[in-house]
């Protein structure tokens, strides 16, 4: 091990003096200050800055920079430092391979592994605000490099540093880690058994369940919705969550192989078979976190590796939380017209309510915070989902299986004497074909349907082959959604010079351009890469008399623009619109309405 170079010893009244050159402290103090280092250093091995700052207020961060200086330490400011996911997963690594009792000692001395030196892949870099505290070097020395650097940072961004990267202190403690060695993959029934003992006696005597219990349960207090676990080599496993809407790396596990990670994750759900890596598979996995219960909605499909040898599975586990249930209409953020629309479309006895947007644009959270707006005790509700993602009080809930697919499952419940259906997607024509029956026979139906805006959705039926009077008399409402990610309020800062050019193409009125504050992401320990939260934009397409009859005078095609024209002198608003007023309120940035919302033409 390759010991840092030993500083010159200076004597305590050299600091001092320095201290009292620079103005940080008058004479008098300095007095003071050292006539109690030496009564009381041999009991509590204070040091004249701890003295200074504990006992005579002197602020913290002018004292420790000039100790920093004073001893030639470097300093880490991040407010000119970005620190990326990378730099985050790095840390939590290499904090987590310390013992427990060391990684006690590390947050009591509030030391923290940083970054490794350019050029130097063995000389180790940490930061803590006190970089002249006893047992920094112990904590510093305990680390697997040949050799280190301490470095200083102020208390405010060591705390922030350490709150980005820590949920849990518990948190992925492979307390009893012992590398087992690869085994080349062989076709024999004896070697494969050998494989698969090797495999088991790996996990048995790391902490692998701890890690993924672990990774669970920060997923479910980080906000997460998914957790994507990715194999990047043979020993090298990447944990990503989705938070907010975007991936965001989180751990890198490098002790133990890949397909040890996924048995156990497949151990932890059901309907999963472990020694499967060939197909394909889904399951599903219960958990009380927190006094709650978690639901979650796991994938797995085999995927190619470097490692020829090894069977790499990609798996993505959706995070599904019940507390999502209790949301009500007025708490989506609906504007005005949207919420006026949903609530109308939601009076009516029959007709169909569809709700479109891509994947994790918040659907399934609409819709059910629909038909909770409907429910009631002398009505029969049922919903048709593949998969059930939540269950409804109130509601008989219908569950797919190889025996009864959704055309089977939409034509019992015609003969189930429903009063509200919710079909959790109209997929094709004959699903939408059923959903359109359920309608006219004067059923309430709640639906999604995968279209980029509101009145592409007339033109997506049309094209499945449903017939133009069955659209326009069946629907009541076609709400389009999409999720953009909030700025966090704690951190957001106005842009000096926003550019006005690309302003102007996104729809911000001439007129707004100078009177507006716009403001852009930078990043703090209470968000994410500057955004915290999101918040749902509507585009709301109401099925009037003057759209029906539009629809009903289609002849080969539908014209979606006529019926958008007409439908914004109604009221609509599009998706554009929606981000340019979350925009204009400093809600949001430029970059998240561009990024979400299509430009119109």
């Amino acid at each position: 091990m390759t010991k840092p170079i030993d500083m010159p010893v200076r004597k305590k009244r050299d600091l001092g003096d320095v201290l009292v050159e620079k103005g940080i402290i008058p004479q008098e103090i300095l007095a003071e200050a050292l006539e109690t280092l030496g009564h009381d250093n041999q009991k509590t091995r204070r040091n004249l800055p701890r003295i200074l700052v504990e006992d005579f207020r002197i602020p913290r961060d002018l004292v420790y920079s000039e100790v920093a200086t004073f001893y030639a330490f470097k300093s880490v400011d991040l407010s000119t430092t970005s620190v990326s996911d990378e730099m985050l997963a790095f840390i939590r690594a290499e904090f987590n391979s310390l013992p427990d009792f060391m990684r006690d000692s590390a947050i009591e001395h509030r030391v923290l592994p940083f970054t490794v030196q350019q050029g130097h892949p063995a000389r180790l870099i940490l930061v803590t605000p006190d970089p002249t505290g006893t047992g920094v070097h112990l904590i510093a020395r305990s680390f697997s490099y040949t050799s280190y650097e301490i470095r200083y940072m102020p208390l405010a961004q060591w705390e922030e540093l350490w709150k980005r990267i820590s949920i849990d202190r518990s948190s992925y403690s492979d307390k009893q880690a012992v590398l087992a060695d690869a085994m080349e993959e062989t076709e024999t029934q004896e070697e494969r058994e050998t494989y698969e003992q090797a495999l088991e006696d790996e996990i048995s005597r790391s902490g692998l369940v701890d890690l993924v219990q672990s990774i669970l349960m920060d997923a479910v207090r980080a906000g997460a919705s998914d957790i994507h676990v990715v194999p990047r080599g043979e020993k090298t496993t990447e944990f990503h969550f989705r938070i907010d809407g975007r991936l965001i790396l989180w751990y890198v596990h490098n002790t133990t192989r890949a397909e040890a990670v996924a048995a156990v994750v497949k151990d932890r759900a059901k309907n999963l078979d472990r020694f499967e890596r060939n197909a394909a598979q889904d399951g599903f996995a219960q958990l009380s976190i927190d006094r709650k219960t978690i639901r979650f909605r796991v994938s797995i499909i085999p995927v190619v590796g470097k490692a020829l040898r090894a069977k790499f599975e990609s798996i993505v586990i959706r995070i599904l939380q019940e507390p999502n249930l209790s949301i009500r209409i007025e708490d989506l953020g609906f504007e005005p017209y949207s919420e006026q629309c949903i609530r109308k479309a939601l009076a009516k006895p029959h007709g169909i309510i569809i709700v479109t947007g891509p994947t994790g644009s918040g659907k399934s959270t609409t819709l059910v915070a629909a038909l909770r707006a409907r429910m009631d005790p002398s009505l029969n509700v049922i919903t048709v989902e593949d998969p059930v993602e939540y269950f409804i009080d109130g509601a008989r809930q219908v569950k797919l299986n190889p025996k009864l697919d959704f055309e089977g499952a939409l034509r019992s419940i015609l003969r189930h004497d429903p009063d509200i259906v919710m079909v959790g997607e109209m997929r094709d024509r004959i699903t939408a074909d059923i959903a359109i029956k359920l309608a006219n026979t004067g059923h309430l139906t709640l639906s999604t349907l995968h279209t980029n805006d509101a009145p592409s959705a007339v033109s997506r039926l049309y094209k499945m082959g449903v017939e133009p009077f069955l659209i326009a008399s069946a629907i009541n409402l076609v709400m389009a959604q999409r999720l953009v990610r909030k700025l966090c309020p704690k951190c957001k800062r106005p842009i000096s010079e926003p550019d006005a050019e690309l302003l102007k193409r996104v729809g911000v009125p001439h007129e707004k351009l100078k009177t507006t504050t716009f403001y852009e992401p930078v990043g703090c320990g209470d968000c994410i890469q500057g955004y915290k939260g999101r918040i749902a934009l509507h585009e709301s397409l109401y099925f009037t008399k003057e759209i029906r009859r539009m629809i009903l005078q289609s002849d080969t095609a539908v014209d979606e623009e006529g019926i958008a024209r007409v439908a914004t002198q109604q009221g609509m608003k599009s998706l554009r619109h929606g981000g340019v007023e979350l925009l204009l309120n400093g809600i949001t940035s430029l970059e998240e309405v561009v990024s979400v919302t299509t430009e119109e033409e």
